[in-house]
């Protein structure tokens, strides 16, 4: 049941942005392993980013955390025994300035429980903002193109209490067009990221 869930569960919604970051020179290289805390309303967890595993993938994280996207975002999407995902910002217009997608790189560690990885749409080169943690092993995502690019090396147990009370309720067409003011609306109870900042 799992397997035929995944296309919906880690898909990403329609963006309106087009090419690739970085093309740019939005994505700046990131450090070879950089550690960003979380702070979040179920409390705090460190993600350790290694470069080496999905250089794509790093150096666009980095970015994103570099400009505080990720602060105010809603775990929106929250699977028991599989995985919960989150990157939509909060204000629609960021989101719409940081949406364009990355390229893909090649899976080179597995999907094991608390690693880090991109969401995407079944086509290539769709990676965007949105992320997943992995609550359990989940290999068979890694020949599907999901390339962890780090994992969580404190507070796991802290990811482990994100609410899962609205499941996939919240519709993503309906977050990317109107942000926060529909979750804090609709589904008032989501755990969120306060803050996420790059460890110095």
């Amino acid at each position: 049941m799992i397997r035929k869930f995944v296309a919906t569960a880690l898909a990403v919604g329609a963006l309106g942005a087009t090419g690739f970051a970085g093309q740019a020179g939005e994505d700046d290289k990131a450090p070879a392993t950089f550690k960003v805390k979380f702070d979040s309303s179920a409390g705090p967890f460190i993600v350790e980013v290694h470069r080496a595993w999905a250089p794509n993938a790093a150096d666009h994280f980095y970015a994103l955390v570099k400009n505080g996207f990720y602060d105010e975002a809603r775990f929106f999407r929250v699977v028991p025994n599989f995985m919960v995902q989150f990157g939509i910002n909060a204000d629609p217009a960021v989101q719409k300035k940081f949406g364009a997608s990355i390229k893909d790189d090649p899976v080179k560690e597995s999907n094991k429980r608390g690693y880090v990885t991109f969401a995407q749409t079944s086509a290539p080169n769709s990676r965007s903002t949105q992320i997943f943690i992995n609550f359990k092993d989940n290999g068979f995502l890694d020949s599907q193109r999901f390339a962890p690019f780090g994992q969580v090396t404190s507070g796991m147990d802290a990811v482990d209490k994100i609410s899962a009370e609205y499941g996939e309720k919240p519709n993503q067409g309906s977050i990317q067009s109107q942000g926060n003011m529909y979750l804090k609306a609709q589904f008032p109870k989501l755990d969120y990221v306060k803050k996420a900042t790059i460890e110095k």
